[in-house]
């Protein structure tokens, strides 16, 4: 398992507060801090403009909306980010075709992982 800078922080965008909360424990068990936790779009965006992080995880359904405009901002300020999704991959029409996605249910290997090759990428 790669593992991801010690205090790299990451800020979560999750609208399951249980899988937020789970992927928190998880980060924190391989050495990440939680930068902020977001549950919309709009919570994210402020969250991304006003929070030091170094890498964003992204959950690309958000009750009725998706983390598309969120990625957009990020990727335009230069930050990096993964998307988690429980569904199978990215809309083909994204945007996206080339950034890093987790499946859920994801397990802690898996995360570190993709936030380590993110980060050194």
């Amino acid at each position: 398992m790669s593992q991801p800078p010690a205090g790299t922080r990451v800020l979560i965008v999750e609208d399951d507060t249980i899988i937020a909360m789970t992927a928190e424990d998880m980060l924190e068990e391989v050495g990440c801090r939680t930068a902020a936790v977001a549950g919309s779009v709009a919570e994210a965006l402020a969250r991304a403009a006003d929070t030091e992080f170094d890498i964003a995880l992204l959950d690309l359904n958000l009750k009725d909306e998706n983390s598309l405009p969120v990625a957009r901002a990020l990727r335009d300020s230069g930050k990096r980010f993964v998307f988690a999704t429980g569904y199978d991959g990215l809309p083909a029409d994204s945007g996206f075709a080339d950034a890093p996605v987790i499946s859920k249910p994801y397990r802690i290997e898996q995360l570190a992982t993709v936030i380590a090759n993110t980060l050194a990428a």
